[in-house]
């Protein structure tokens, strides 16, 4: 298994407050629970991350949608 990184993070007192409950509620250590919460925003962020190809596609579409309007006005 890969060792684990050591961050430093500092947090306002009512976040600590908030995130020891729900830790808590989870039966989760405050450390695992911000483990949690990372490791599911890096999946949602994965999942709605679009390809290449559709970045593309969507970039051709703007260009199209541009000159039709250019045309338009013309």
């Amino acid at each position: 298994m890969a060792e684990k990184k050591t961050v430093l993070l500092r947090l306002n007192p009512k976040t600590w407050e908030e995130l020891s409950r729900w830790a808590e509620d989870e039966f989760r250590s405050i450390n695992g629970q911000i483990e949690y919460i990372l490791h599911e925003a890096i999946q949602k962020k994965r999942k709605a991350k679009p390809s290449k190809k559709n970045d593309l596609d969507d970039a051709n579409a703007d260009k199209d949608t541009e000159s039709d309007i250019e045309n338009d006005n013309e």
